[in-house]
């Protein structure tokens, strides 16, 4: 892909951990001098990883970013629940000490059968979805009720890499784990000893690709419901969205910076804010517009004459059957995002000027 910057283009950003997605555009942002950024999906404070950025006209593409299928890495604790469904929760109350946790195999078996392929999906309370104009999130924190709607989502790879057993802390989410022990794929594990404000725990490191739209801390929270355990993500980590991924070449790292200030009651507050490592150059990393739409969807090769008449909003004979971008290689340049009108002919439905 070429990667010369321009006033519109991507960046793919490995968002550091606490920090929300819209602090990560407010630092690009800040580093660019535009204001016309967004990005193409939140990832959860705790989660770290691929998250692509869009500004200028580039912003036009991340709609259709947003519908990509992506992968992750994460790491199910079985054995606690938590009112988030990650580590950033509190620990709910469980039913009674368990003692006896099942093999590696019959964790694999029960993923296979029941979260695997096309599945009915609860998100999470505390997620980014709206519910009559307010977020779900903004209304579990108000301790409101909120009760979301069960949606399709295909899940097409759901691997386990690892599998630890131990003790983790009763009274804190994301506590590490302790007193590790080993056991054979095929066995199950007893806890044998429990010291004070410590609880037998199973954890899984796993790998998941899924469409747009899926909850791998509803995954995590269903896996440990349908083992009767309870469960919940330590780690979440997106390694690729669509065409983009966390070891492409020009990928942006960034870090986390505590900030304290003064409120308007006077109060001080300590919050984090995303820090760009590279900021000074931020502009570097990105890939044009051409680059840009090619990682994004595939490309429409034009003339000049055809360019002109998508921008005048004139259709062109072409006969294509999937949403693309149409762009003049010998000007490197985007024209318009086209989908099919009919047969045999192409019309714009965004034109990049």
């Amino acid at each position: 892909m070429t990667t010369k910057p321009d006033n519109s283009g991507l960046l793919v950003i490995d968002k550091p951990q606490g920090v929300t997605s819209h602090d990560v555009v407010a630092a690009v942002r800040g580093a660019l001098h535009m204001k016309r950024v967004g990005h193409a999906g939140t990832l959860d404070p705790m989660a770290t990883g691929v998250l692509v950025v869009g500004f200028g006209n580039a912003t036009r593409l991340l709609n259709y970013i947003v519908d990509h299928d992506k992968t992750y890495l994460a790491t199910i604790r079985l054995g606690q629940r938590t009112t988030t469904d990650d580590a950033d929760g509190e620990l709910l109350p469980g039913e009674g000490t368990i003692a006896e946790f099942p093999s590696r195999q019959t964790v694999e078996d029960v993923i296979a059968h029941h979260f695997t392929g096309r599945i009915e999906q609860v998100p999470n309370s505390y997620s980014a979805i709206k519910i009559n104009g307010q977020r779900a999130y903004d209304l579990a924190r108000e301790g409101k009720d909120v009760e979301l709607k069960a949606r399709p989502v295909n899940i097409s790879e759901f691997s386990v890499s690892a599998v630890r057993y131990g003790y983790a802390s009763s009274v804190r989410a994301g506590s590490p784990l302790v007193n590790a022990a080993e056991v054979a794929p095929d066995s199950a594990w007893h806890a044998n000893t429990l010291e004070p404000d410590m609880q037998p725990v199973m954890e899984l490191d796993v790998k998941v690709t899924c469409s747009a739209g899926t909850y791998i801390r509803a995954l995590g929270r269903d896996l440990g419901d349908e083992l009767g355990l309870g469960g919940h993500l330590t780690m979440l980590r997106r390694i690729r969205v669509g065409r983009f991924s966390v070891d492409m070449p020009n990928v942006m790292t960034a870090h986390t910076e505590a900030k304290t200030f003064t409120n308007r009651e006077g109060v001080e507050v300590t919050r984090n804010r995303a820090v760009l490592d590279d900021a000074d150059h931020a502009a570097d990393h990105a890939l044009d517009l051409v680059a840009s739409a090619a990682a994004s969807m595939d490309m429409l090769r034009i003339s000049e004459q055809e360019a002109t008449d998508l921008r005048f909003g004139r259709r062109i004979a072409h006969d294509i059957h999937t949403t693309m971008a149409a762009y003049v290689p010998e000007t490197n340049d985007l024209v318009a995002i086209v989908e099919r009108a009919k047969r045999g002919e192409t019309k714009p439905v965004a034109v990049f000027n």
